[in-house]
């Protein structure tokens, strides 16, 4: 029964799908894809700042963000390609499928985990500025991320390895890529939706405690009142990034939730909304809520940018020594 409801739904999409290339809304892909490709160019350039210097490699808190942007890059990455795919109607192999919907699943609920660690790190920083060399070190930011993305992992892997059980001959077989496809039971979706729910209730309790303590912490540390305000911009910056990948754990039961519209260019138009403002906005911000504004990184950041942009790698004209010189050359920021 749950395959054949899958396939209904397969089917439903399918026709939707087409109905929208037919109408030529492709306006749709196109914003999806330079948006895409140009936070992947700033992630790319925030990572490579990061592993420029030895104290973001050693400090957690530099840590967990280069894990946050890898991982964010990589999201963005795969789910661009599964909405071109979608959006092309294009079939391709179960196997490729299974891995990118694991790939696209994980990494999404591993950005959530992840903003709840480095949001205990901070906590930790400020609240227990005595302690945070013991508490945050490099091998405990290792187990921490070992253990972010055995959860993150966990449900997706499941549902392919039970998949593979089920049926392995099908999976040469061309097919639509939905994670849906690989719902084959009952039992899996419980699993899915009820990891989601366990994973947003202890990211939101995590949320609120750590950044309700930083905001008193904060205040009693501090007599300035510019100071204050800065806290507390960016505590309300860090908050609405966190709202934002929560809700992408609960992306499945909007879309499904949409889906009960009458409409059909009603639903396009909000399943749409909710893909780039649930999936992509989150992972686009991060470099700008956690590099830019901090002091050690934007400048170096700004540094790099400005070399791409003036760099004469495509003159013709420059030699390899000015070349060299250029590309290479890093000032002493830190």
């Amino acid at each position: 029964m749950t395959n054949q409801s899958g396939e209904g739904a397969l089917l439903v999409h399918q026709q939707m799908f087409k109905v929208e290339l037919n109408e030529g809304r492709l306006s749709k892909l196109v914003v999806t894809i330079v948006m895409s490709l140009l936070f992947i160019c700033i992630n790319c350039i925030m990572f490579h700042t990061l592993m420029s210097k030895p104290v973001f490699r050693e400090l957690p808190r530099y840590i967990l963000f280069a894990h946050m942007l890898c991982n964010d890059t990589v999201h963005l990455l795969v789910v661009a390609m599964l909405f071109i795919l979608s959006l092309n109607f294009q079939m391709i192999p179960k196997a490729v499928c299974s891995l990118m919907v694991i790939v696209s699943a994980a990494t999404a609920r591993i950005s959530a985990l992840s903003l709840g660690v480095m949001s205990l790190e901070r906590y930790v920083a400020i609240c227990f500025p005595l302690r945070h060399s013991e508490m945050a070190t490099q091998k405990g930011t290792g187990v921490a991320i070992a253990i972010i993305w055995f959860l993150g992992c966990l449900s997706p892997v499941i549902d392919t390895m039970y998949a593979l059980i089920a049926n392995a001959v099908s999976f040469k077989d061309p097919m639509f890529c939905t994670r849906e496809r690989f719902i084959l039971s009952p039992w899996q979706r419980d699993v899915f939706q009820g990891l989601n729910g366990f994973f947003f209730v202890l990211i939101t309790v995590i949320i609120l405690f750590t950044y309700v303590s930083v905001i008193v912490a904060a205040k009693s540390a501090s007599a300035d009142k510019d100071s204050a305000k800065k806290a507390w911009r960016t505590v309300l910056l860090h908050l609405g990034q966190l709202v934002l990948c929560l809700n992408s754990l609960l992306y499945g039961t909007i879309e499904r939730a949409l889906a009960m519209t009458s409409s059909t260019r009603l639903f396009m138009d909000l399943r749409y909304l909710n893909f780039l403002f649930v999936l992509i906005l989150p992972r686009c911000l991060s470099p700008l809520i956690y590099g830019l504004r901090d002091d050690a990184v934007r400048p170096l950041f700004l540094y790099y940018v400005r070399v791409i942009i003036a760099c004469p790698c495509s003159g013709a004209a420059s030699d390899s020594k000015n070349l060299m010189a250029c590309c290479v050359s890093v000032p002493a920021i830190i």
